[in-house]
């Protein structure tokens, strides 16, 4: 399994607001953790060394072991709440793992060799239409990430989730269509110039229509 941080915490007897307010206030966190088939256990955990795990990289995606009451659990972070105007990490939720357990994560998409790509180089623009890609496997055999290569594309030419390499046991989630994750746009002064003559096209013809309709008036 990656591991991520280990980290001891309290085993929290109190819940509700004020109790989370006065963990805050001396360096801890409020988290829970819950599944396989157990009772959720409330515990505190230490502010900086999961404030510093959480910006470390992988936060999401990554086992972590948690000692409470001189056992350790492994778990997987699945969600979290920040302060939204100071950013203060609030409350962290985890999911008790093993070997066996299959989790539903999203794994981030990387990119590479855009110095390959024609549609880059001639000004293009690489348009992320997913940063992430949901996948369900082993907790133990988490991606790090996807890395999708861009070698050859041109402007126009878009990555599906067919482009992806999956290592056994891990599969997509989304199985009916073959989804976008990237494409390579026109430059956007290529766009503008492709708008205006489109403009001027219909402007023509539009132009055409009315010398038209005034020569059948003429006639009757």
């Amino acid at each position: 399994m990656h591991q991520t941080f280990t980290v001891k915490a309290e085993k929290r007897d109190k819940v509700g607001k004020g109790a989370a307010r006065h963990l805050r206030n001396n360096g801890l966190i409020p988290a829970v953790i819950y599944g396989d088939k157990q009772e959720p256990l409330s515990i505190a955990l230490p502010y900086k060394e999961t404030f510093l795990a959480l910006h470390g990289g992988g936060f999401m995606t990554n086992i972590a072991t948690i000692e409470v009451d001189g056992k350790k659990i492994k778990v997987l972070p699945k969600d979290y709440q920040l302060e939204p105007v100071r950013d203060f990490l609030m409350h962290v939720d985890f999911l008790r793992v093993s070997e066996k357990t299959r989790v539903t994560v999203e794994v981030p998409v990387h990119f590479e060799n855009e110095d390959e790509a024609p549609g880059l180089t001639r000004g293009g623009v690489l348009n992320v239409v997913r940063h992430a890609v949901e996948v369900e496997c082993p907790a133990g055999d988490i991606p790090e990430a996807f890395t999708l290569d861009l070698t050859g594309l041109d402007i126009g030419d878009s990555i599906h989730a067919s482009a992806l390499k999956l290592a056994k046991g891990v599969e997509l989630t989304i199985t009916d269509r073959d989804f976008t994750i990237a494409t390579i746009a026109a430059p956007a002064a290529l766009r503008s110039e492709e708008d205006e003559a489109e403009g001027t096209e219909e402007t023509e013809v539009i132009e055409q229509t009315d010398d038209t309709v005034e020569d059948e008036d003429k006639g009757e």
